[in-house]
């Protein structure tokens, strides 16, 4: 695998400026505020497409203990048990039954977990990409500390680690735009991703938001989080070459007048696919709550028209089933071991 080079990603991190208390992506992105929402309300007369729950494969306890291989299990939406060389990480983890500061109201969630956090393995590191209530869950956040404490690493991109200590976590890693941080033999590396934070009426673009590149010395992930798209990706894939496996959201896309800017339809993920050079490439951020206007079960399909109009293969860029676990040749190339 090459190299990273060191001084292009310091001059990357250097290049970033923040002006204020707030953050901005790296080109410039339309501002949807109250109106747009409103209008998006009145369009669809506040009416959501049918939730749906999808099938959940069993989990295998004993594969997920032992892995013979790289490993990958979906539990739903953008969160990944990613396993490799006795190490253990989960990315966005999200278990609860709502996105949503509270549990009795906001997007429910359809598609249960394929996996609790008490049947999880050892955990050993999280990636977070934002501050977001479908990707930052406080009570999924304090189940997966009160079982594993300080053995677990979570990485964070810059103001969002007060989060978490005002929680009493302390093992926390902050990364600004292009920084990274090594935890246990790997390096994790927060990149940039078109999309913006907040969690109240008063916090907006305070916190930072990100993809993340997961360097174990063998292997590359990357892990999109939640994104529009950009111009960054063909950056990403320029500092970081050789990505053995990408993550990727497909979506939560629908209407495009408002979407368009932070989250990106299943044609733009392949074109992210295609930018960043990844061997292999799978689709997340779908089937388990609903949050915009697309059917439950549109992405896949629309996912496999993308593929075919930019000719890349189907087997690059894969949908997996809730609970499925891919290993080995299954998952990666040969170049993996």
């Amino acid at each position: 695998m090459p190299k990273l080079d060191r001084q292009q990603l310091a001059a990357a991190a250097a290049s970033v400026r923040r002006t204020g208390p707030r953050f901005y992506n790296l080109e410039r992105t339309p501002a949807h505020g109250l109106g747009d929402f409103l209008r998006w309300q009145w369009q669809s007369r506040g009416k959501f497409p049918p939730g749906q729950r999808f099938p959940l494969r069993p989990v295998d306890d004993a594969r997920l203990a032992a892995p013979v291989a790289p490993q990958l299990t979906w539990i739903g939406h953008s969160t990944f048990l990613f396993q490799h060389r006795g190490l253990n990480l989960l990315t966005d983890p999200v278990f609860s039954e709502r996105a949503s500061p509270f549990q009795w109201l906001g997007p429910r969630r359809y598609t249960p977990p394929a996996l609790t956090v008490a049947a999880l393995p050892p955990i050993h590191q999280v990636l977070i990409s934002h501050n977001h209530y479908d990707h930052l869950d406080h009570h999924s956040v304090m189940a997966l500390h009160q079982r594993f404490g300080d053995a677990l690493t979570w990485f964070v991109p810059t103001g969002v680690a007060a989060w978490f200590h005002r929680r009493g976590i302390r093992q926390v890693r902050e990364c600004g735009w292009w920084e990274g941080a090594e935890q246990d033999g790997a390096e994790a590396f927060l990149v940039p991703a078109q999309h913006f934070s907040g969690r109240g009426v008063s916090d907006g673009n305070h916190s930072l938001w990100g993809g993340w590149i997961w360097d174990c010395g063998d292997l590359r992930l990357y892990f999109a989080g939640d994104t529009g798209y950009g111009g960054c990706f063909a950056e990403i894939g320029a500092l970081f070459p050789d990505i053995d496996l990408a993550l990727i959201p497909i979506g939560a896309f629908e209407p495009r007048w408002l979407m368009q800017p932070v989250h990106v339809n299943p044609d733009e993920a392949v074109r992210i696919h295609r930018d960043i050079g990844a061997r292999r490439s799978v689709g997340m951020h779908w089937g388990t709550f609903v949050l915009t206007d697309e059917p439950m079960d549109a992405p896949p399909h629309v996912l496999q028209r993308a593929l075919a109009e930019q000719q890349v293969p189907s087997t690059d860029f894969i949908v997996m089933a809730h609970g499925e676990t891919l290993s080995g040749p299954e998952l990666l190339s040969s170049r993996v071991e």
